[in-house]
């Protein structure tokens, strides 16, 4: 079973929004703090599997670190819209202190990723396939949404 978990975690790993999500986790590290820390534990706080999220409360603010990966990963879901378009995709989060909003991904005139957010607070993945899997899913849904509307995303 271990074998399979490992298995995972390296296809996992080779799919290119995490490549691309560890590359926007490099380029934050401006003074070579993180040099020496493999790609796979700089992307660890991702990973909050079912054990960890239930040492969770379930009411609480977000903490500015959790805020922060959470920008980061959206971040890379525009940076991979953008890099599959051409357009330039920005991100835009509005959130209340309990950790509830939106954060949308805008293209020109077009939001080509609308995401209700809760429980901030707990924001993480059960693994890093859950990870690869959502990101791609919501690069996905941006890049079908431009091509739906193009000149809308090209105004």
């Amino acid at each position: 079973m271990a074998e399979a978990a490992v298995l995972e975690t390296n296809q996992a790993a080779e799919a290119p929004f995490v490549k691309e999500l560890i590359k926007v986790w490099r380029a934050q590290d401006t003074h070579g703090a993180w040099e020496n820390k493999s790609d796979l534990s700089l992307i660890e706080p991702y990973i909050v599997d079912k054990e960890a999220r239930r040492a969770l409360p379930l009411m609480g603010d977000p903490d500015p670190e959790t805020i922060w990966h959470m920008e980061l990963f959206y971040n890379t879901v525009a940076l991979s819209i953008e890099k599959a378009t051409g357009v330039m995709v920005s991100p835009m989060l509005k959130m209340s202190h309990e950790g509830f909003g939106r954060m949308v991904l805008i293209g020109g005139r077009l939001i080509v990723v609308n995401k209700q957010l809760r429980d901030v607070h707990r924001f993480g993945f059960d693994n890093l396939g859950k990870l690869a899997e959502e990101g791609d899913k919501l690069v996905k849904q941006g890049v079908e949404m431009i091509e739906k509307w193009p000149d809308v995303a090209k105004y």
